[in-house]
């Protein structure tokens, strides 16, 4: 396959090359959802802009905005991605999964370490949500958390789940779409050219430090900075973007499950699945051992090399002889 840019193209002008993609993603992605807000709501450009600007005062504005929310990010990241990949002459699998899948438990690991590492999570979580800046920073701090106070009244208008339709709408706008568009971005494009532009540890932290502060939301910085650290290192040790498009997704659609049953009266205790308080201590110990110890199995296997398999080769005689497949 060949592409229009050299595949030697400097790491820095790959991602500068995704920057531009993905813009041009986002115009076709809001072009798609007004023409969607047009023939499926009779709405104008201005009336679909002013619905997404102020959602809880339109009745269609649920439908609409989780459209675009959705469409939006997958022609954005998930199409910036691929033509990024394909304008370098790869095909999807070469670029963004250059080892194989090692074992189908991959995927499944992945999955579990992030719920296990959940009540660990809800410390950092707990802390960053409390945190203050410098007196010199008070303006940006205000700004900051009114900004942040905003984001939380969306994002509670689209997760209230008033029926199971809705909640699998959810899940695939919230879970399955950013795990395939925001990893393919963040690991399969950014991280692994900053791994090729510097080293392989500085560029999984620069890529999730990166990650994180493009959410835009500071008080959760601290938190999404370890989840991009954990996605990083396993995208980085297994060679393979479905590890981490696994454990992304599972912390998203995990996330809303629990809050999908709170909101059912699953748990009659009271639990709140909004609070940022921390769990208890009991739980968070036991989860950041827990944690440790996956991680350090997850490196073990994915990093091994891989056994040498046994291959049958005919002879010139026509006998049969087991060789090495190395």
């Amino acid at each position: 396959m060949k592409g229009f840019l050299p595949r030697t193209l400097h790491p820095g002008l790959q991602i500068l090359v995704l920057l531009a993609l993905i813009s041009a993603g986002f115009c076709v992605g809001y072009a798609v959802i007004f023409a969607w807000a047009k023939l499926g709501f009779g709405l104008s450009a201005p009336e679909a802009i002013a619905v997404l600007a102020n959602p809880t005062a339109y009745p269609q504005a649920w439908g609409l905005l989780m459209m675009a929310q959705g469409v939006v990010l997958f022609c954005a990241g998930t199409g910036g991605g691929l033509l990024l990949a394909s304008a370098l002459g790869y095909g999807w699998a070469e670029y963004f999964s250059p080892r194989r899948l090692g074992a189908g438990w991959w995927l499944l690991a992945a999955a579990v370490l992030i719920v296990v590492i959940l009540p660990f999570m809800s410390t950092l979580i707990a802390w960053n949500a409390g945190v203050h800046f410098p007196a010199a920073l008070h303006d940006f701090e205000v700004w900051a958390r009114a900004s942040e106070d905003k984001a939380a009244v969306l994002t509670k208008f689209l997760t209230r789940f008033s029926s199971a339709g809705r909640f699998w709408v959810g899940v695939l706008v919230i879970a399955v779409v950013p795990a395939v568009a925001e990893e393919l971005v963040f690991r399969g494009v950014i991280q692994k050219n900053l791994v090729r532009w510097f080293s392989p540890h500085l560029g999984v932290w620069l890529g999730a430090a990166i990650f994180s502060a493009i959410h835009f939301q500071f008080f959760g910085f601290v938190p999404r900075f370890v989840l991009g650290l954990v996605l990083g290192y396993l995208y980085l040790w297994s060679g393979n973007i479905l590890v981490s498009m696994a454990a992304h997704f599972t912390q998203n659609a995990f996330q809303l499950l629990i809050l999908y049953l709170a909101q059912r009266g699953q748990f009659g205790w009271g639990f709140d699945p909004d609070s940022n308080d921390a769990l208890p201590w009991t739980l968070v110990l036991p989860s950041l051992l827990l944690s440790a110890g996956l991680l350090y199995f997850l490196y073990q296997r994915m990093t091994a090399p891989a056994a040498p398999t046994a291959m049958l080769t005919l002879s010139r005689e026509g006998v049969v002889e087991r060789g090495i497949d190395t």
